[in-house]
Formats: structure tokens, sequence, C-alpha cells
């Protein structure tokens, strides 16, 4: 994991289109900035959306803050989590 202060540099704007990035902490908001970069993702985007999570967090990280976000996180994005980083599988909505 490397160290990176600003993440509007290494995520599209879009995802966090009612704050502006470069004042979100890396390590602080790691609750809002986890969920965010997987909101819009699919089974086709998957791979390349998670990956600059993986250069600032551990996959537990990930996991974690996926499982408790009130995030608009779709099933399917935890299934996804859930089979890349082999835990067991969680789910948003029942």
């Amino acid at each position: 994991m490397s160290v990176i202060k600003d993440i509007s540099q290494i995520f599209p704007k879009h995802l966090f289109w009612d704050v502006d990035p470069k004042n979100l902490d890396i390590q602080d908001d790691k609750d809002f900035i986890i969920p965010r970069a997987l909101m819009a993702t699919t089974e086709e985007t998957f791979v390349k959306d998670i990956q600059p999570l993986e250069q600032l967090y551990s996959k537990m990280q990930i996991v974690r803050e996926l499982r408790k976000t009130k995030e608009r996180i779709s099933n399917e994005v935890c299934k996804l989590v859930a089979r890349r980083y082999h835990v067991r599988q969680f789910l948003r909505y029942q």
C-alpha cells in the first residue's frame, strides 16, 4: 500500500459527485471512500475498479467497510468482493 494523499488522481470524479475528493483523508474517510469506489462497478469492470482500492487498503479493510456501510452497494458487488478475497459471502440487502 502506497502513501497517496489525493484520491482525485486515482478514482473517477463522478464517484464523489457530492464532495471534493481532495478534502478526503485516506484513513479517516475509508468508510466513505471504499463503498463509493465500488458503487458503480459491474462484473465486467470490477477488477479495474477494485485495483485502486487495493493500492490504499488491505483486503480485510475493504471487506469490513463494505459489510458495515450504509451506502447503496449492491449484493452483486458484495458477492464479487467475497469471491475475490475468499471470504464468506455477505449481502447488503436480504
